[in-house]
């Protein structure tokens, strides 16, 4: 699914110029004044597209969740805080994403399908955004500066990209399994003539990031935290499943011998799925384009703010030194 870069770019310029164009508040919103604090975090992540899911039409975000599919996300942070109310996030995190028809829950009714279709994926993913975070507690402070025992609550939201490479496992002719990249098997017919709106998806792609979580001070210097990130991505691909069947004689046609056994078996898995199973399927529903997928994550951090907390004293003593001229 192709995604137009040239509205993305000016949109990521656009937040950047924003950043450090915030105007004067009350609060004083300048270098000058501004803290930093560097943080480390570790905590599941959860995907949420076509694969998997639990009982009934598939749904998106909670109601889908396959908690023994959880992989973990680890991360860094640098946050920036030009005032105590608002501050400005540049992370990096991996992390897994893993998703499978086969652990679906059945009792024969809405979620049938989606159990026989028996596809799968798994995908090691990096990715970078920069975010702003609000901390609207912060007004209710006696003094904003003084931040030992402090619990804050915030809400944040970004911009980033994502980067991910989906695999599934492969049975060759002897037995033997292996993990191959799904991307150059054109499972769905990207970039087939005979499938012309079909495009080849791209393996980075930009992300929304929003959320929302707490920071309790321990020390002035040091907090813990935890924190809920929902990213929603600019492609329905992540699992490499959005649309419909296609004929496999094209595989033999597009690929090469050893990719076209591959495509043939990870495109339509029902039968391995029950032998029996004998209906048509070129053409037929695959996957569902109308939504892009998404992952989430529960994030457990610590940080340290790194002017220490004599930062307001050694403030103060600056400005009762006398002035220097150049």
């Amino acid at each position: 699914m192709r995604t137009g870069m040239k509205p993305v770019r000016s949109i990521v310029l656009g937040f950047f110029i924003s950043i450090f164009t915030v105007p004067t508040f009350s609060q004083s919103i300048s270098t000058a004044n501004g803290k930093i604090e560097l943080g480390l975090g570790l905590g599941p992540s959860f995907f949420l597209g076509d694969l998997g899911g639990t009982r009934g039409i598939g749904m998106t975000f909670i109601k889908d969740l396959n908690l023994p599919l959880t992989k973990f996300c680890k991360g860094v942070y640098l946050n920036f805080y030009p005032a105590e109310w608002i501050g400005f996030r540049f992370s990096a995190n991996v992390g897994q994403l893993e998703a499978y028809d086969s652990i679906i829950k059945t009792d024969g009714h809405d979620e049938t399908y989606r159990k026989q279709r028996n596809l799968g994926f798994r995908s090691n993913f990096v990715e970078g955004y920069v975010a702003a975070e609000i901390y609207p507690t912060v007004i209710l402070e006696g003094d904003a500066d003084a931040l030992q025992y402090k619990f804050r609550p915030y809400g944040l939201m970004g911009f980033g990209y994502f980067h991910y490479n989906p695999k599934a496992q492969y049975t060759d002719p002897y037995g033997n399994k292996k993990w191959v990249e799904l991307k150059p098997l054109r499972l769905e017919g990207q970039g087939m003539a005979e499938y012309p709106t079909r495009h080849e998806y791209n393996l980075t792609q930009p992300e929304w990031v929003m959320g929302g979580g707490f920071k309790y001070y321990i020390k002035e210097n040091m907090y813990i935290g935890m924190e809920i990130l929902h990213r929603k991505v600019f492609t329905d691909y992540v699992d490499d499943v959005s649309t419909k069947y296609i004929d496999p004689y094209y595989f033999d046609v597009y690929l090469t011998p050893e990719q076209a056994a591959q495509a043939k078996q990870l495109a339509y898995r029902e039968k391995y799925f029950d032998p029996t199973i004998n209906r048509p399927y070129i053409g037929g529903q695959r996957g569902d384009p109308r939504e892009n997928d998404a992952y989430f994550s529960a994030i457990l951090r610590v940080g340290w703010r790194l002017e220490g907390k004599d930062y307001q004293r050694q403030r103060s003593k600056k400005q009762l030194k006398c002035p220097v001229f150049f």
